[in-house]
């Protein structure tokens, strides 16, 4: 007796172990696609872009495969592996940093995952035909099948490694060694996978129990997650959005998630078809709430990213942001018109839309990920003109993103402000454009400017012995320069000729107002230098004393008294009295 739903698939005992073959063998050559050859980082746009492709044509293949024109399948893996291999290559050249995982390659798996139950669908058909039961039929398996696989394959390393464990009681080594060798991980973790889909598959008669388990778990959560949006929706003309805005919570992606959940959850009680579909009064309720709470949660959120556009301006995420919320739109427009053309049937004219949604979502996602539309020059031009109006000031302007995240665009945009900018504009485009990476362009080191070429003395007039300057700006086999990063190195030779106070003073190149400023974050390291056997120490690195916080009442006045110290060279080291606990005449504790 078949144990697969579909009577028109044949049996295929060979299944899992073909899989599974395939799986390892995709696992060998991703590890070799992925390995890092002699620590060199990062890796090479053209191996991640050959990595992408083995993954996944591997996964397409695996999860879509079927006796029944196999070779169609086939074609869809190889295709799309080819098309996200690609949008994986034109992302990491697009970068600065050559790296695949950016919203074009995260939007092309979203096309993916969508175009695999539309292919099932058609291949299951023979021809251009989408059947509503049977694609919401392929899009559960999928999921539950990927879901179980996963879940799977942890299961194993985990027996793999109580085994190993067991063996190495008794003195052999040899499992827990292969554990450890990243090339047996990924071959293991491609056979359990491959294993795991094939066994599901050829068992496929299991799934409708899964499914209507899963579908029995999310059902008991329509009721309170609809009955929390209406009461949101509600409160609004009641509360207003001031508070919303100013909670600290991000705005658009909690509204656009909660409208996510709301049409999975609507989808799970009406279900693929009418006889499917949940006969409680409450569940079915519960889904018309939800899917028309999905149109004011899309406006909500448009309203929100509208807000933070005209105070921030664009960026890529927000670009992305607001396709998202068009997606919303476009669903809760359909489930409008459902609710208005079938009352409490909504789902029947529902469905037909859910699939054209499919298509469109998959297009879109698709040419989305290709290198047609330049989301990072509209951030760019958007950045540049809040900057050159004023809205932002030098010292907060994000450098770091038209570095690494607005792509050719925004680092063009810093060479032509390095180049004729103002002089502030200019250091700071500079030390964006030189950083290697997002985080060596924190805004600290951006407001600092430049490592300093030398010294500055307090008074001009005192000398500072010679192998002390060279030590704080180039430092020496030992030590790092004190003077290394960017800003001025302040000088205060001491009365006495033997002790020296040091400031690398990262506030030094900003303007006055800009200094004290407690929104900007700019940082001053003090040193406190004196020569012991003949080497200098920085008597600083030793001590545990942790300078007062200033309160935020007085922040600004706080650095304001700092900042006219050090101008004025008023910067001295004076005796502090210690106490120490003795016992019977032996210390019992360090100084305090």
């Amino acid at each position: 007796m078949t144990e697969r739903i579909d009577n028109r698939a044949e049996p295929w005992p060979l299944r899992p172990w073909l899989m599974a073959a395939i799986g390892t063998a995709a696992g060998l050559l991703f590890y070799f696609a992925t390995r890092r050859i002699n620590g060199a980082t990062p890796l090479a746009v053209w191996r991640q872009a050959a990595a992408t492709f083995i993954a996944i044509a591997t996964i397409s293949f695996i999860l879509t495969v079927e006796r029944r024109r196999w070779s169609w399948s086939l074609g869809f893996a190889l295709a799309w592996g080819a098309v996200i291999a690609l949008v994986g290559w034109f992302t990491a050249r697009y970068n600065f940093n050559p790296t695949i995982f950016e919203w074009p390659y995260l939007s092309g798996l979203l096309a993916v995952m969508l175009a695999a139950p539309l292919f099932q669908t058609v291949r299951d058909e023979g021809r251009r035909a989408l059947p509503y039961e049977r694609l919401h039929g392929h899009a559960w398996a999928d999921a539950v099948i990927g879901a179980a696989s996963l879940a799977f394959t942890g299961i194993v390393f985990l027996l793999a490694y109580l085994i190993a464990g067991l063996f190495d009681l008794i003195g052999i080594e040899q499992v827990r060694k292969l554990l450890e060798k990243s090339w047996f991980d990924w071959m293991l973790a491609g056979f359990a996978f491959g294993a795991a889909v094939g066994l599901l598959r050829e068992r496929d008669r299991l799934l409708p129990m899964l499914q209507r388990l899963v579908r029995i778990v999310l059902e008991v959560l329509a009721p309170p997650l609809a009955a929390a949006l209406v009461l949101f929706l509600a409160s609004i003309p009641f509360t207003g959005l001031r508070k919303f805005w100013k909670s600290g919570v991000p705005a658009t992606p909690l509204l656009l998630l909660a409208g996510a959940g709301a049409i999975l959850l609507a989808n799970t009680v009406f279900a693929e078809n009418s006889e499917s579909r949940s006969t409680n009064p409450i569940l079915r309720a519960a889904s018309l709430l939800l899917v028309a709470v999905v149109l004011p949660l899309a406006a909500i959120a448009a309203l929100s990213l509208g807000i933070r556009i005209d105070q921030y301006g664009w960026t890529p995420e927000r670009m992305w942001g607001v396709v998202a919320i068009i997606v919303a739109a476009a669903y809760g427009l359909a489930g409008w018109y459902a609710i208005w053309r079938g009352r409490r049937e909504f789902d029947e004219s529902l469905r037909p839309l859910q699939t054209a949604l499919a298509l469109g979502v998959c297009g879109l996602a698709l040419l989305l990920a290709l290198p047609i539309v330049d989301f990072g020059t509209v951030s760019a031009r958007s950045q540049m003109a809040r900057l050159e109006s004023g809205k932002v000031s030098p010292a907060k302007f994000d450098w770091a993103a038209m570095a690494f995240n607005f792509g050719p665009a925004g680092r063009s945009e810093l060479r032509r402000i390095a180049g004729q900018g103002a002089p502030q504009l200019r250091t700071m485009a500079a030390t964006a454009l030189k950083a290697s990476d997002k985080w060596d362009a924190t805004q600290e080191k951006l407001v600092a400017g430049p490592k300093p070429a030398q010294i500055m003395v307090f008074p001009s007039s005192a000398n500072v012995p010679a192998d002390l300057n060279a030590w704080l700006l180039k430092g020496n086999a030992e030590r790092h320069a004190f003077c290394s990063e960017g800003g001025a190195c302040r000088v205060y030779p001491q009365p006495g000729g033997t002790m020296y106070v040091v400031f690398m003073d990262g506030c030094a190149n900003l303007p006055p107002a800009s200094r004290n400023d407690p929104a900007i974050q700019c940082t001053r390291d003090a040193g406190v230098f004196e020569k012991q056997n003949g080497k200098w120490v920085n008597d600083l690195e030793s001590t545990d004393a942790v300078p007062q916080p200033t309160k935020p009442s007085d922040a600004a006045a706080s650095l304001k008294r700092e900042s006219d110290a050090l101008d004025h060279g008023d910067v001295h080291i004076v005796p502090v009295e210690k106490r120490q606990l003795v016992v019977g005449g032996k210390a019992a504790s360090g100084p305090f």
